[in-house]
């Protein structure tokens, strides 16, 4: 009696051939979904990508249309600290950016809070002249301001870019404004009915309430102050002490321009604290300007 034997593999079945299409397709539709977001992301990788791997070439080489440093020499980063100085221009910028951003805070939300929330005479006119101010391009000021910070004395510095914040900034108001406006009466009106003043409703209940907003609009003043060339530029031209990051990164880029690994690796240097920066706060930036709506 002939035994019939099994199949070697009883459990292992090929793919059907509508399952590898169905596959196929899936991956072709996701590619066409996402072609866009991925083209958008080669375009703003890309530069990033040529920037970081010039920086880590030789002199030599960084002259040819090589993409890739046949050597990697790291050292063209510290040997940028030592033809410039670095750490001066990063001191300005931190000074610049830090004392600006938490000027425009402290005098543009109460301004804001005041036009989202208070009635009087003449509300909706501030308001047009605070979007007045933001199509204002500041060339046409300028001369006059300098004239007026020239008397004081305060030019070669950095304090005619600082102290202005303090009487606020109008797109940070805008935006700020924008922001309280969806906040509900009802959480104003109970603190008032327990008996808090207008300053104390502000600070604890307003602030903790639009903190993504104020996120936002911290990170929009300081990523201005940090890439800001023309003001430094104006004022401190004439004081090489006072230089920020961007305008010292612009005369190293003169005197250098030869030696492109040198001034790429000085670029990524200025650039990597800023994207540190949002790389960690992304999540409140994002959140801060979705939620800032344009309600009226």
């Amino acid at each position: 009696m002939s035994v019939t034997a099994a199949p070697a593999a009883r459990g292992a079945r090929p793919a059907a051939p509508g399952v590898a299409s169905a596959r196929a397709r899936a991956a072709l539709y996701w590619i066409a979904r996402h072609a866009i977001a991925v083209a958008l992301a080669i375009m703003f990788l890309g530069p990033l990508a040529f920037v970081a791997l010039t920086a880590l070439m030789t002199d030599r080489q960084a002259l040819t249309a090589d993409l890739w440093p046949d050597s990697w020499n790291w050292g063209n980063f510290a040997e940028v600290f030592e033809r410039a100085p670095l750490l001066r221009w990063l001191g300005n910028t931190m000074l610049y950016a830090g004392l600006s951003t938490a000027f425009m805070l402290l005098s543009s939300i109460p301004v804001a809070y005041a036009l989202a929330r208070f009635r009087f005479r003449g509300r909706n006119l501030a308001f047009f002249g605070v979007i007045a101010m933001m199509m204002l391009p500041p060339q046409v000021v300028a001369v006059p301001i300098y004239l007026v910070w020239a008397r004081f004395e305060l030019t070669g510095t950095l304090w005619p870019l600082i102290l202005p914040m303090l009487l606020g900034d109008a797109f940070s108001i805008f935006l700020l404004r924008q922001f309280l406006v969806t906040i509900p009466r009802e959480y104003t009106d109970a603190a008032k009915v327990d008996g808090c003043s207008d300053l104390r409703v502000l600070l604890k209940v307003v602030l903790p309430m639009a903190r993504p907003a104020i996120a936002a609009v911290a990170l929009f003043g300081f990523f201005y102050c940090w890439n800001d060339y023309y003001g430094p530029l104006l004022y401190t031209s004439t004081a090489p002490e006072q230089w920020t990051l961007s305008l010292g990164l612009a005369s190293f880029r003169s005197l250098h321009s030869v030696q492109w690994n040198l001034t790429m690796a000085a670029t990524l240097l200025v650039m990597a604290p800023v994207i540190i920066v949002f790389f960690f706060a992304q999540r409140v930036f994002i959140e801060g300007v979705t939620l800032t709506g344009v309600k009226g």
